[in-house]
């Protein structure tokens, strides 16, 4: 939906699954795997010395100006492990930020410390233009407009500074680091909606630049270096359209750049994703929720759509209504989980932006619904690279069996949807024959 900031995020709940098995399970420091270890302050470390779960470890490979690195596998990673047969899937819910900048309001910081006190980790969706100063906007020309040209605002230096050093505590945190690619361009004959697979590649191409050469852009030399290597394919595998627009051919594009996701679409249901009929790429749409007390009525996973809704429903907010509409907002999340999560465990796809829209209460409704069901039994909030790799990780013949099932349908024997087979994993994108495969179309509410 449109923003001017926003992206991200969401951790993996190392417990057993009700049948005591481990199905997504977040590895020990002592589990032996590499990528519980790292240094993350720019210099070369001895590897295994460090038992700091949150640093690399190294030695830190330094790409092109020095702005980002190659430090090792991401620290804080869940192990994926396939489904037994008749084991019943966890509950995966994505909860992820558009844009992502670490503004006054220090949000990113917030949520960061939310997440990791109650087992989550998420997805940030940077905008690249978030790296570049508003002096050298000239440096960026979105397709189909002139040099410096944004429908968002271009950051302070201080905030940008503060995104930056953030986005490397968010990725060592186990997080991941997506785009939201940069001008946001919406509602006009320019807009994303109206770009070609090579104009989408060339605005990929231009937000991967500015995360990438912002010590050359800012003169931040002081500050450490990203811990991950931003190139398609490698740290930046998916990311979310501005206004949800423009899907088809983003994840045409997405193809050729390496991307595993699309998280672009407006027309998703409670069910379980597929991969695009075209690129092969996995769909990890925003999806359609009870709307609560309303049997009948629905609204896309997003916090600009409730607020949207509710000032449908309800009228111009005033702060009287905040209580009330904060309220609402969190039984809306809830209703989606308990629907899916009693029933066909489809993934819940939850969108947000880091604002105060409507005092701050969509904010306090997405902190809720991370301490309501993040720590709960066979729940796992992770980020969209953590649900592509679940994915990727399973038997060909599960996954299919999991996607016949309705939304809302009840399971009343998984054994005879978790089915035994000898099939090899979910092929990643690039490697994958392509099928067709329908796309749920909804209603669009538009931020």
């Amino acid at each position: 939906m449109r923003t001017v900031r926003g992206a991200a995020v969401l951790v993996v709940v190392a417990v057993l699954a009700a049948i005591g098995f481990v199905v997504f399970a977040k590895d020990g420091k002592d589990s032996g795997n590499s990528s519980a270890k790292n240094p993350g302050n720019g210099t070369p470390s001895t590897p295994g010395k460090s038992k700091d779960p949150d640093k690399p470890t190294g030695p830190v490979k330094l790409i092109g100006d020095g702005s980002t690195s190659d430090t090792g596998p991401q620290p804080n990673q869940p192990k994926v492990e396939k489904l037994k047969p008749g084991e019943k899937p966890p509950q995966f819910v994505v909860f992820s930020w558009d844009g992502a900048a670490e503004d006054g309001n220090k949000l990113v910081s917030e949520f960061l410390k939310l997440s990791e006190e109650n087992k989550a980790q998420m997805t940030y969706f940077l905008s690249g233009i978030y790296t570049l100063p508003k002096a050298k906007k000239a440096l960026y020309t979105g397709p189909k407009h002139s040099p410096g040209a944004s429908d968002i605002a271009y950051m302070s230096d201080e905030t940008i500074r503060n995104t930056i050093i953030m986005m490397r505590e968010v990725w060592l945190k186990g997080n991941e680091v997506g785009t939201h690619f940069n001008g946001h361009f919406c509602n006009s004959a320019t807009s994303v909606g109206k770009w070609s697979p090579e104009e989408w590649k060339t605005e990929t191409d231009e937000a991967v630049k500015f995360v990438q050469n912002w010590k050359t852009n800012t003169g931040f030399n002081d500050l450490q270096p990203l811990p991950f290597d931003y190139t398609p394919g490698k740290e930046l595998i998916g990311g979310r359209a501005p206004c949800l627009e423009g899907q088809s051919n983003l994840m045409r594009a997405g193809k050729t750049m390496g991307f595993r996701y699309d998280a672009s679409s407006p027309g998703g249901l409670q069910v379980w994703p597929r991969r695009g009929k075209e690129t092969g790429i996995w769909d990890f749409p925003l999806q359609s929720l009870p709307w609560p007390g309303s049997p009948t009525k629905s609204q896309l996973s997003m916090d600009y759509n409730i607020k949207f809704e509710q000032e449908a429903i309800h009228g111009k907010y005033d702060e009287s209504k905040k209580a009330d509409w904060e309220k609402e907002a969190h039984e809306f999340y809830m209703g989606g989980f308990e629907r899916a999560y009693t029933t066909n465990r489809a993934p819940l796809f939850i969108g947000n932006h880091f604002e105060d829209w409507n005092g701050g209460i969509y904010m306090n409704a997405v902190r809720d619904t991370v301490k309501s069901v993040c720590t709960k039994p066979d729940v796992r909030c992770v980020s969209f690279r953590q649900m592509t790799d679940w994915m990727e990780g399973q038997d060909p013949a599960v996954i299919a069996k999991l996607q016949t099932l309705g939304v809302g349908q009840a399971v009343p024997d998984w054994s005879k949807v978790v089915i035994a087979s000898a099939e090899a994993p979910n092929a990643p994108a690039a490697g994958r024959p392509l099928n067709a495969e329908p796309q749920a179309v909804l209603p669009r509410r538009r931020s």
